[in-house]
Formats: C-alpha cells, structure tokens, sequence
C-alpha cells in the first residue's frame, strides 16, 4: 500500500517562507480535500511534492513508501508513482496524446517489460470514451486548441493509463460545466482502490459532491490549520472561511504569511543541518 509523508515540511521561495511546518500523511485508499482561500499555499504543496525547482525546502521531509523523494528530479518522481493533474495543463504543439502518454507510460515500466502497443491503443480510446473526448484525440497534439474543460479532462485521462500510487487533483473543478465536472467525478472514482491515494485540491464544495473525501483539511498562510470529516466542507459551504479569523486571531487570509529570517526561524536549526 502506498504511503506519503510529508512531515514538519518548511519551504521558501526567493528567501521567503511560504510553507510554514506542514505535515500530512496519505495512504493508499484515502482521499483528502485541502481547501482554502486563494494564496495560502494548497497548489504550492502539490507543485513542492512534485519536485518543482522553484521551490527551496528548508526543513523537514517528503517521503513515498519510506524514501525521502527530496533528492529526485520531477521525472524520477513521477516514475515512482506521483502524479499531478495540473490546474493550468499547458499546451505542447508537436506532441500527440498518443504519443505523450504512451512515453509516459513505457517510462514507468521495468527494464525487462515491454509496451505493448495494440492493447495500450484499446485501453487508451477506451479512456478517452469514458471521458467523452470525441473521436481523433489520439492524433491531436497534446492540449492544443483544447477548451478548459478538455484540458482538465484530458489530464484525468493520463491518471487514468498512468496508473499513480499518489494523485493530486490540483482545482480539477475549474472551467467545468456541471455535466463535464459530474463525469470527472465519476471517472475519478471509478480508479479509487487501496493502492491509490487522492489529494483534492478545491475551493468550494461541488467537486466534493462527486469525490466524497474521507478526510478535510484547511490551509491558511502556509500551514494546515483544521483536520476533520465531511463536516468541514458543510461549514465551509454555509459561512465560507471567514469564521476561521477569529478562531485564528487574524484580519484578512491574503495577508503574507510571517517572513522569518533563517537566523531566527524556529527551523534555523535544521537548516543548517542540512547544509
């Protein structure tokens, strides 16, 4: 069963802290919401957990069944079993469907193991008709001329033949209609199994309408502030986040999260451990 740990996890950007000790454990089989307002860090976790080089971790760790994946390109990542649906999947000219997932595919493969091509085509249409990707999407270059919906769907489909042991779905929901966000729930939870853990990445509750999550977190400022049930996303669907202000003793969520100096951070300490 596939596991990942993300534990006391401090990240920085441009001498910045932006992600503030968070720790998170996702198991093969569980499904985790994390909401929140916009800028407080949800889509900056998931692009950290991939590898995104932007990003710089100060301390803590990120482990995939037992191994610190810190080290590991994007690539050696994905190989591994991570895998991100993208909130704003980008378009390649040149590069069919086809093509960039049968890659894909092969890559993950063992050194002893061989694509085969005929079944692979069979369980590719057989995707892209659950998803209702009309005919030729094999021959079109890769999100290219796609509306956003295509493109959101598009990446479920890659889920779909990559088969991931860790998913984050990072804003699945935007640029949906209700019928195209029904079948992306749909086909989501079709692949749930105990040797796949979801991370739902969302702002409102209508996507949680189609992905029942067994566990919710809200993020504020860089850190995960509430862990519950589904009783989370009710509150949230009935008062929005503001009744976390003055739970928390905060004015406004777009306000910065506290910039530490790494002299006095409270992680200094591993820091210069690390280096």
């Amino acid at each position: 069963m596939a596991k990942l740990e993300i534990k006391d996890l401090v990240v920085s950007v441009e001498g910045k802290i932006i992600l503030n000790g968070i720790s998170l454990t996702v198991n093969g089989g569980e499904t985790h919401a994390i909401m929140g307002p916009n800028g407080t860090g949800k889509s900056t976790l998931a692009a950290i957990v991939m590898g995104h080089p932007k990003y710089r971790i100060e301390a803590g760790d990120i482990l995939l069944d037992g191994e610190s994946i810190i080290p590991l390109t994007v690539d050696e990542r994905s190989r591994k079993g991570l895998f991100l649906a993208m909130q704003n999947p980008v378009e390649v000219p040149g590069v069919t469907n086809f093509d960039f997932v049968k890659t894909a595919v092969s890559a993950r493969m063992a050194k002893d193991e061989h694509l085969r091509i005929g079944k692979f085509i069979f369980r590719f249409e057989d995707a892209a008709r659950a998803l209702r990707m009309g005919q030729g999407l094999s021959h079109r270059f890769l999100n290219q001329g796609f509306s956003g919906g295509e493109k959101k769907r598009n990446e479920i489909l890659q889920m779909s033949l990559l088969n991931p042991k860790i998913a984050f779905l990072d804003e699945i929901d935007s640029g949906l209609d209700v019928d195209a966000l029904k079948l992306v729930g749909e086909n989501v939870t079709r692949m749930k199994s105990p040797e796949l853990g979801l991370v739902l990445i969302t702002h409102y509750q209508r996507l949680l309408d189609y992905i029942e999550p067994d566990i919710v977190h809200i993020m504020i400022r860089g850190d995960i502030v509430r862990t519950g049930g589904r009783e989370l996303i009710a509150k949230i669907d009935s008062e929005g986040f503001d009744w976390l202000k003055a739970e928390l003793g905060i004015d406004d969520f777009e306000e910065k999260p506290t910039q530490y100096s790494l002299g006095s951070c409270a992680a200094s300490q591993k820091v210069a451990e690390r280096n």
